[in-house]
């Protein structure tokens, strides 16, 4: 005979009969949780600590499969294979960036080199240009600029250099976000499946809150970065392109990949291509111009006003304001990372006040009371 199949207030109530207090434990048990407790705490920790240069990785191969596997799952309809599937759809994100790094980093190494071979004739030109500037027409220049061009020479330098020694950690960053975004990719139903199946179903509700807003944040945060990111670098190639400027892929491509990062951004490639554009090329009305549009459009309007409100309207979950502060907040607490915690945390914190104040069954599961009674939403 087929058991009955109980729903949610008389499944809470089987449980509160089941389920110990504290009081009914004895001693070995309680001695047993602690252990157990504090195994639990020591091996998370050691964890956390072993996994932490490569977060970021792993969190971006999560995101990345997820958002790709709309394309695997439609090549694996035409192909036979899974492993096949999946490294057609990695090769077609990675492929490119390889592309575009190369040749970035071969454009950049190319000015480095210049910068490095004609340091005296740089210093030259713009200390003749400061002395064009009122109230600097007598002023002792020559030492402090050869100084700064010197810096900024030994600067590029150190970055082709810092590359070069960092690509045993990318390297290591780089296959855990390869076989992550895989794993993911293919198995995406049975860890979907399993993470659930380890959910006691009195948390049933907090659970689908938590999935619900996490999901719509994810997805408003990537959705609105990359695309206004992508606006920010269409605007500065279109302007370099207007002015003539040298390299103007490659800043673009640059803006677009520095500006993920805390305290800098688009503003990095237009100030100092500003700057160029008024002593190189003796066009100060193409600098301030250069400055104006940047200053206005990509750091002002798109930066504070456009992003969060794309991330908001796209997550349906936190409204403009909530998403400006976990934007803004997250980027500059916990780095790179924090467009992704900042979003994730406050639509956690909004999934848990919901779900406290607005489910009567919530509410009432662990007083001993009636689902039946009247939740904050009621009220």
């Amino acid at each position: 005979m087929a058991e009955p199949i109980l729903v949610a207030p008389e499944r809470r109530r089987l449980e509160r009969r089941t389920t110990p207090t504290l009081a009914e434990l004895t001693l070995p048990e309680l001695r047993r949780m602690l252990v157990t407790t504090l195994l639990f705490v020591t091996i998370l920790v050691l964890f956390l600590w072993m996994v932490r240069t490569v977060i970021i990785a792993t969190i971006l191969g999560v995101i990345v499969a997820m958002y790709m596997r709309p394309v695997y799952l439609w090549l694996l309809r035409h192909l036979p294979s899974r492993i096949l599937s999946a490294t057609l759809t990695l090769l077609l994100l990675i492929v490119p960036l390889v592309a575009l790094t190369a040749y970035s980093y071969e454009e950049i190494a190319d000015v480095a080199a210049y910068v490095d071979a004609n340091q005296n004739q740089i210093a030259d030109k713009v200390d003749s240009s400061l002395h064009q500037v009122p109230f600097l027409h007598a002023a002792n220049t020559r030492d402090a600029v050869r100084h700064y061009v010197l810096v900024a020479s030994n600067y590029g330098t150190n970055i082709l250099s810092g590359l070069r020694a960092a690509v045993v950690s990318l390297s290591i960053a780089a296959t855990i976000f390869m076989f992550t975004a895989y794993y993911v990719m293919v198995d995406a139903d049975n860890i979907k499946e399993y993470v659930r199946s380890r959910i006691p179903p009195r948390y049933g509700e907090l659970s689908a809150a938590l999935e619900h807003n996490v999901r719509g944040v994810l997805y408003g945060a990537i959705y609105s970065t990359f695309l206004t990111q992508a606006v920010k670098s269409v605007i500065i190639l279109v302007m370099n392109l207007a002015f003539h400027v040298p390299l103007a892929g490659v800043l673009a491509i640059v803006s677009f990949i520095i500006g993920f990062f805390p305290i800098v951004g688009s503003w990095s490639v237009y100030v100092p291509v500003a700057a160029w554009l008024a002593i190189f090329r003796n066009a100060p009305g193409q600098g301030i111009a250069m400055v104006t549009i940047g200053l206005l459009v990509n750091t002002i309007y798109i930066s504070t006003f456009l992003r969060p409100k794309i991330a908001a309207e796209r997550s349906k979950v936190l409204n403009f304001y909530w998403m400006l502060v976990a934007l803004i907040t997250g980027v500059y607490t916990f780095g790179l990372v924090g467009i992704l915690l900042g979003p994730m945390l406050i639509g956690l914190l909004k999934a848990i006040l919901d779900t406290i104040t607005s489910q009567p069954a919530w509410n009432w599961a662990d007083n001993g009371g009636d689902a039946g009674g009247i939740g904050a939403s009621e009220l």
